[in-house]
């Protein structure tokens, strides 16, 4: 492509690139990598649920307290040696002793945890060999919305009740259909 702009204007590739930059201020940049391209039924769900969420926020002046958010992440196992245990005897020409950086274990779970203005509500690990697609998420959704009851910690902070969103368009039907 480069090459053939140089043949079309009779100009050198240094040269085209110094009027781009010096003369026309433009500037060579990289697409940013986003998890998924959304299609246009997804992008009306996100405008919607947005739409939903603005009207909700100015008609109730605690609709911030009823939300319920969550995220998933990795949680490995780590040995740690203490700093007592890496206390060593050294006389005074040796080397300074070097511990290496904390690395990974081969130890490592999936934590999903759900939270509110307050503090957590929901967590728990996934069970290991599984995935979390779809059907188990929603799965994970519905022992939260029935621990929520139960739980002495967070009925009496929930009174008014709370709502689940999910932008997952497969979540949100496998959740709000199948109960």
């Amino acid at each position: 492509m480069q090459i053939v702009v140089c043949e079309i204007v009779g100009l050198s590739y240094v040269t085209i690139q110094c009027i781009l930059a010096d003369s026309l201020n433009m500037r060579r940049i990289s697409a940013s990598f986003v998890p998924r391209l959304l299609s246009d039924d997804q992008k009306a769900l996100h405008v919607s649920v947005c739409r939903e969420l603005k009207q909700q926020a100015s008609n109730g002046p605690n609709f911030i307290s009823n939300i319920i958010t969550g995220d998933g992440t990795w949680v490995y196992g780590y040995d740690p040696e203490t700093k007592q245990q890496s206390l060593q005897w050294k006389s005074p020409n040796s080397p300074q002793p070097k511990k290496a950086c904390q690395v990974h274990s081969n130890v490592k779970s999936m934590l999903i945890v759900f939270f509110d203005i307050q503090g957590i509500v929901h967590k728990e690990f996934v069970p290991p060999g599984q995935t979390v697609n779809g059907k188990f998420y929603c799965e994970v959704l519905k022992r939260l919305r029935e621990g929520i009851g139960t739980n002495v910690q967070t009925s009496g902070r929930i009174t008014i009740g709370f709502s689940i969103m999910t932008m997952r368009p497969l979540t949100h039907h496998l959740l709000f259909d199948s109960s």
